[in-house]
């Protein structure tokens, strides 16, 4: 399967080439039939006979850069001088910092903000508790905790190589939400360690964003930290990712002209985010589903499971108890959901569908199936990629979500707020503008934090799930 070139793998290079009239066009056109992507093209220095200059160029992966690479070298009367990859530059010394909000330019300053009068907050927060919501980080901080077990498509990769996707995370909330994210791996996969740690380091985080965590551990990790913590816990990569699957598939269903409760769903793929959809669907009273994973689809009494959470789930779907692999399950079907690998599927295989199908192939990179070809079978498709049409994509919607437990000062997550966050999304995309290439909102559209923020306070606030601050009283006789 053959991408186009991505942003991902974006190389500067840098030529000096002979100054006559010609050459940048030639340089240019080489790019272009190697496969690259010019982006940008910068003049470094000018003389009479050399000039510099410094290309940015889109390539589909290393290999291909190279490729380009060698193509450019081979042109009579340009030298190659250097070549340096964006992405890990843009990674250098890391994605965050840490920046005081208040300025300490004089000693009163410091007398407030530092010693002495630092103490009378000390003082306030020992007396009134929750108050540390008011006069402290944690009223707006959230901890993005993972064990690095699970890191995208990369597998157990442990700590430390889990750090840039976690400081990616606390970049995307701050720039769309305005919220303090900070990155904690921990060197620990041992589940009554990691809900240790995490209890004792609390005090400090508003709430936490569990991610890439592999599956099950996972689920008992955010299962007894949301029992015990006072604060809301949160494993984006089911939650987020079945939140931003039902908003696509409730636009998509408007397209195609479907109702939400006569379809017939396959979900290949039943780990963390598999899981959490199909747990989703079911709370709307949708169970005409198949649950497949490696073993094939996943019967009624726990046939082909993998685990007790894919049990207790399944238990509830495939009605007729269909127990063969992943292409039987898609005969009549209307929705296939893709968590799983890439290229498990050819594009024929989806003819068994019915009329006017929907594909979500969400694995990353490599989708479960062709997206090109799979257009000639079926209605709607959707990747994780933003290479394609409907990138259907976990952070369109944690910035918000987080947000919103935040503002309302929730204790707690519940399935209605899942569900009112998803149908905030949905209807972002007014029925008049939705199309097959349009199901979902981008995460550059300013109006979906906030609705999405809106949409997760009123359920917390309605349901009781939020924490009441009592104000400080005689202050000034602290």
């Amino acid at each position: 399967m053959l991408f186009s070139s991505s942003p991902a793998y974006t190389i500067l290079i840098r030529l000096k080439f002979k100054n006559r009239v010609g050459m940048l066009g030639l340089v240019t056109s080489v790019i272009n039939n190697a496969g690259g992507e010019v982006r940008g093209i910068m003049l470094v220095e000018s003389a009479r006979d050399w000039i510099t200059r410094e290309i940015h160029v889109n390539v589909r992966d290393g290999a291909h850069a190279k490729e380009v690479i060698k193509s450019i070298s081979q042109i009579e009367g340009v030298i190659v001088e250097s070549v340096s990859d964006r992405t890990f530059i843009s990674h250098i010394g890391g994605k965050l910092e840490v920046i005081s909000k208040r300025k300490i330019s004089t000693s009163e300053d410091l007398s407030r903000i530092y010693t002495p009068g630092v103490g009378r907050v000390v003082k306030a927060i020992e007396m009134y508790p929750d108050t540390v919501f008011t006069h402290t980080i944690k009223s707006n901080t959230v901890a993005i905790l993972t064990d690095g077990s699970a890191v995208l498509g990369f597998g157990n990769v442990g700590p430390y190589p889990a750090i840039p996707v976690m400081e990616g995370k606390a970049a995307i909330m701050k720039e769309f939400a305005g919220i303090n994210g900070f990155p904690i791996c921990l060197a620990t996969q041992d589940v009554d360690e990691i809900v240790s740690i995490v209890q004792k380091i609390s005090p400090v985080f508003g709430a936490f964003n569990l991610e890439d965590i592999a599956a099950p551990r996972c689920f008992e990790i955010e299962r007894r930290l949301s029992e015990t913590l006072d604060v809301p816990v949160m494993h984006d990569d089911q939650h987020a990712t079945a939140i931003v699957i039902l908003a696509a598939l409730l636009n998509s269903l408007k397209v195609v002209g479907k109702n939400l409760f006569d379809i017939k769903i396959v979900i290949n793929g039943i780990g963390a985010a598999g899981y959490a959809t199909a747990s989703l669907l079911l709370k709307l009273g949708i169970k005409n589903m198949i649950l497949c994973d490696k073993n094939g689809a996943i019967g009624r009494n726990g046939e082909n499971a993998l685990n007790e959470y894919q049990v207790s789930v399944a238990q509830y779907t495939n009605e007729e108890n269909y127990l063969g692999d992943l292409k039987g399950a898609l005969k009549g079907a209307d929705v296939f959901i893709g968590l799983s690998v890439g290229n498990i599927l050819k594009a024929e295989d989806l003819k068994v569908m019915n009329k006017d199908a929907i594909v979500f192939a969400l694995a990353n990179p490599i989708p479960e199936v062709n997206p090109i070809e799979a257009e000639k079978y079926v209605r709607i498709v959707a990747t994780g990629r933003s290479d394609f049409p409907n990138q259907i994509n976990n952070a369109i919607v944690y910035p918000g979500f987080f947000k919103g437990l935040l503002q309302s000062r929730a204790t707690k997550i519940s399935d209605d707020m899942k569900i009112a966050a998803a149908y905030a999304i949905s209807h972002l995309i007014d029925d008049s503008e939705l199309y097959e290439e349009y199901i979902i909102p981008s995460i550059f559209d300013l109006r979906v934090v906030d609705t999405i923020a809106e949409a997760v306070s009123a359920i917390a606030i309605r349901d009781g799930l939020v924490r009441k601050i009592n104000p400080v009283k005689d202050i000034v006789e602290i």
